[in-house]
């Protein structure tokens, strides 16, 4: 019960902070201010409530609107930014594709990946501390079979732990959220932990980043056909095969990953489950 009460307040302090944060907008860029009438694009600004995007039609507004305060409080968008992402990833919530969609999108195809990779790899390693320090036992609890399942594969390739997480993330048989509250429960070490998630999330990273930039950039249908668009998505692809190809080859014959479906069921569950049906 204590580990409920804390973990309950750290999630309503974060949340009262988040809040506040995105609830009290900067004044919006001078220029722009000053071309509208009696400050009608300032005043429409903040008017303007800050959400997590659910669509790509969101996506891109909230993009356009961020790029826009960019412009004179860049700090003040790169804190917002941060915080939001940390929050998503300490609490496992889903959606850190729009997030990084969303980093590509306002910082670029660069400076974006590397928040991204920063930030992924930040609040994994906060949600490991907090599934630490306040959920192992509920875990257990929750989620009995899929924790077991994994605590076995983990003892069978401990002698190539690194590269299991790897494999892992490359190649998602377990949600990265459930992962991140799982590797306590199952005695992962902190560095390895936290540089599996570092350079595992690269590729995944990557396209969602660079999808991010091209969409921001994309105004017509032609835009998408042209051969920079064309060159990007192609640099995409490669991105994500060439160090799956890799890995999964190393898996063959160092990793035992037999009886784990996409999902992290085993084989004995599907069947289980089919009886059921």
């Amino acid at each position: 019960m204590r580990s409920v009460v804390g973990l309950a307040a750290i999630v309503a302090t974060a949340t009262v902070y988040l809040y506040l944060l995105s609830t009290h907008l900067p004044p919006g860029p001078r220029h722009v201010q000053a071309a509208g009438e009696e400050g009608e694009a300032g005043e429409e600004l903040h008017e303007y409530r800050l959400k997590f995007p659910s669509d790509l039609d969101e996506l891109r507004e909230l993009a356009e609107m961020l790029k826009f305060y960019k412009r004179e409080h860049h700090g003040y968008v790169l804190l917002l930014f941060c915080s939001a992402y940390l929050y998503k990833q300490s609490f496992a919530i889903p959606g850190s594709s729009f997030l990084n969609m969303l980093a590509g999108a306002i910082f670029g195809p660069w400076e974006g990946l590397v928040l991204a990779c920063l930030l992924t790899t930040s609040g994994s390693t906060f949600c490991y501390l907090l599934s630490s320090a306040f959920g192992k036992q509920h875990v257990v609890r929750v989620f009995p079979q899929k924790v077991a399942l994994l605590q076995r594969k983990v003892e069978e390739n401990r002698s190539s732990l690194f590269f299991f997480l790897l494999f892992l993330r490359f190649f998602p048989m377990t949600p990265n959220w459930f992962l991140n509250i799982t590797c306590p429960v199952l005695n992962i070490p902190m560095p390895i932990f936290f540089f599996s998630v570092l350079i595992g999330l690269i590729p995944y990273n990557f396209i969602c980043v660079r999808t991010g930039s091209i969409l921001s950039e994309i105004s017509s249908l032609d835009d998408i056909f042209s051969w920079r668009t064309l060159a990007q998505l192609l640099a995409i692809a490669l991105m994500a095969l060439v160090p799956g190809a890799l890995i999964k080859q190393y898996s063959k014959t160092h990793l035992k990953v037999d009886g784990m479906d996409s999902n992290g069921h085993s084989q004995a569950e599907i069947k289980q489950d089919r009886k059921r049906r």
